[in-house]
C-alpha cells in the first residue's frame, strides 16, 4: 500500500509498507521530561547529574545531539509532539493556552492503525476532566492518568477524566508503574501500544527522596553564594533560596526520573518487548532560571537561543538501531508525528505540518535535513485589538487537578484559546528563528539591530553575530522565515479546518 505524506506544506514523500511490515509494527513509548535542560545528562558531559539509564540509551541507541523543542515553553512544545505542527497554528501560544479540538494527533492516527493508546502524567494542553473537549480522550487516547499541569511527590491525578486522586509515591515511579500496567493489558489484547509518558520532573518546586538527595550532598560551595527564586513547597508562593540547595533537589528529581525509565526498560527486556519497542526520550524546553548552573549553551527556558530550545533527545529501537549512533542533524519535536505515522503506515493529516519523517535518519540514510526548522514565540499581546472571542467555552477550560504552585491564588490551572480572524502586520513580531543546518537566524524585534546570525557548527554558544558579515544569508533566511510565518498565521485563522 502506498501512502502520500505531505511534509512542510509542499514537499511529498512516498512510503511503501508491505503486509509483513504492517504485521510487525513496533510498540511505541514517548517519554518527556519537564524543564530538563540539554546539559543536564551524564552523556552530555554534566559533571554532577547522575543519569545512568539515559546514558546507556545514548550509548546503545540513536543519540540526537541537536534535538530541539518546538517552543521554549512547555504547553506549546507538547502540542507539537501531538500534532507535528507548530503550536501557533492552533493557538497554543504559551503555558496554559489549550490546543484546539479540531487538531489531529498521533494518538488519533495510531488508534486508527490498531494501536491501544494511553497517556500518563502531565498534559497541559487543556483540562484533563471528562467534559473537556481537549482532554486526552478527545485527543485520541483510549485511557489516561493525567494532570492538567505538573506535580511533585505523591501526585494528584485524574483517571480517564474522573475526580483527582492522590497516589502515594515518587511521581516518575508512579507514572511508570501505571505505564507497565497499561502495557500488560495491551499485550494481553495482542495489540501494539502507544504510551505517552510525560513526567512532572524536574519542574520546580523541587523535592526528592532521601537516597536521591544524598547523591548531591557535596555540590560545589560556590553555588551556595547564588540565590534563585522558585516556588515554596509549603506556601505555593515565590521564595528565594541558595542555588546549591535548589540544585540538590533538582538533580535528585532528574535521577529519580532516570531510574523510573530504567524500571520501564527492564520490564520491556523481561517481557520480550524491548527488541521491537521504539523508546524515545526528550524534554519540552531548556533549563529554567531556578535550575541554571553551568551550561555551554546561551540562554535558558523562554528564549530562542539554544539554551531555551535545545534539549536531550535519544531513542532506542533494537530491531532497527542495532549499532549505536549519534547525529548532528537538527531534529525537532514536530518530527515525532510524521515519523510515527510512517512507522505505522498511516497517512499524515492533509494540513500543513512542520515536522518531517525521520525514518531515513533512523535507518542511517539521511545525511541532511531537507527543510529548515522554524521557531516563534508569538506576542499574544498584539491580539488586544482583536475581539477576544473564546474558542472554547470558559467552563470547559477550567482545570481540576491541584498543584503546589499557586496562580492568581488558585492551586489549579485554567486554560484559554481564542478565535483569530484577521492577520495584522504586528502579528509577525515576537522572537523568531530559522535554523537551516548550521546557520541560525534570530530576530528578536522589528529592526535590523535585533537580528543575529550564528553558525552553530563553529559557534554552538552563539557568541559571534555574523549578520553584518553575511547580509545575503540574512536576507535569504529572513524571507523564508516570513513566508513560514504567513502560513502559520493562516492556519491560526482556522483555515486548515475548512
Amino acid at each position: 500500500m502506498t501512502r502520500l505524506l505531505i511534509i512542510s506544506c509542499c514537499a511529498t514523500v512516498f512510503i511503501n509498507l508491505t503486509a509483513a511490515q504492517a504485521e510487525d509494527r513496533p510498540n511505541i513509548i514517548l517519554l518527556m521530561g519537564d524543564d530538563h535542560g540539554w546539559e543536564e545528562t551524564g552523556y552530555n558531559g554534566h559533571p554532577y547529574v547522575q543519569t545512568p539509564v539515559l546514558d546507556e540509551m545514548a550509548a546503545t541507541g540513536l543519540r540526537l545531539d541537536r534535538f530541539y523543542a518546538a517552543h521554549p515553553n512547555c504547553s506549546p512544545t507538547r502540542g507539537s509532539v501531538l500534532t507535528g505542527r507548530h503550536p501557533i497554528r492552533y493557538g497554543t501560544f504559551s503555558p496554559n493556552w489549550s490546543i484546539r479540538p479540531e487538531e489531529i494527533t498521533i494518538a488519533h492516527l495510531l488508534r486508527e492503525a490498531g494501536y491501544t493508546t494511553g497517556h500518563f502524567g502531565k498534559w497541559h494542553v487543556g483540562p484533563v476532566k471528562a467534559t473537556s473537549p481537549t482532554n486526552p480522550g478527545a485527543m485520541g487516547f483510549d485511557e489516561w492518568l493525567s494532570h492538567d499541569n505538573f506535580f511533585e511527590l505523591n501526585p494528584v491525578l485524574s483517571r480517564n477524566g474522573g475526580p483527582p486522586t492522590r497516589i502515594d509515591g515518587e511521581s516518575s515511579g508512579v507514572l511508570i508503574d501505571e505505564t507497565i500496567r497499561f502495557i500488560k493489558k495491551s499485550t494481553q489484547r495482542d495489540t501494539p501500544f502507544l504510551a505517552v509518558v510525560w513526567f512532572g520532573s524536574p519542574h520546580e518546586p523541587y523535592s526528592g527522596l532521601p537516597q536521591d538527595l544524598a547523591l548531591y550532598d557535596d555540590l560545589p560551595t560556590r553555588y551556595a553564594e547564588q540565590v534563585v527564586s522558585l516556588t515554596s513547597n509549603e506556601t505555593g508562593t515565590q521564595i528565594q533560596r541558595p542555588l546549591r540547595e535548589v540544585l540538590r533537589e533538582r538533580y535528585a528529581e532528574i535521577t529519580a526520573m532516570d531510574r523510573a525509565i530504567g524500571t520501564l526498560r527492564e520490564y520491556l527486556e523481561r517481557s520480550g518487548l524491548r527488541e521491537n519497542t521504539l523508546l524515545w526520550y526528550n524534554s519540552d524546553n531548556g533549563t529554567p532560571p531556578s535550575g541554571l548552573a553551568d551550561t555551554p549553551l546561551r540562554g535558558l527556558k523562554g528564549t530562542l537561543y539554544d539554551g531555551g530550545i535545545r534539549v536531550p533527545g535519544v531513542l532506542e529501537w533494537p530491531a532497527h538501531i542495532s549499532t549505536p549512533r549519534n547525529t548532528q542533524l537538527p531534529t525537532v519535536t514536530s518530527d515525532i508525528l510524521p515519523t510515527l505515522a510512517a512507522i505505522a503506515g498511516q497517512a499524515i493529516p492533509e494540513r500543513p505540518l512542520d515536522g518531517i519523517n525521520l525514518m531515513p535518519l533512523i535507518n542511517g540514510t539521511m545525511i541532511a535535513r531537507p527543510s529548515p526548522l522554524f521557531f516563534w514565540s508569538f506576542n499574544s499581546d498584539s491580539l488586544n485589538d482583536q475581539a477576544r472571542d473564546p474558542y472554547i467555552n470558559y467552563d470547559l477550560q477550567v482545570g481540576t487537578t491541584p498543584l503546589v504552585k499557586l496562580m492568581n491564588g488558585l492551586p489549579t490551572r485554567n486554560f484559554q484559546n481564542i478565535h483569530y480572524r484577521t492577520i495584522e502586520t504586528q502579528d509577525f513580531l515576537g522572537p523568531r528563528v530559522i535554523l537551516d543546518h548550521h546557520y541560525k537566524l534570530v530576530i528578536n524585534g522589528a529592526t535590523d539591530s535585533d537580528t543575529e546570525l550564528f553558525h552553530l557548527g563553529d559557534d554552538p554558544a552563539e557568541t559571534h553575530n555574523l549578520a553584518a558579515d553575511e547580509p545575503a544569508i540574512v536576507i535569504a533566511l529572513a524571507k523564508q522565515l516570513r513566508g513560514w510565518q504567513a502560513s502559520t498565521l493562516n492556519s491560526l485563522t482556522g483555515a486548515d479546518y475548512r
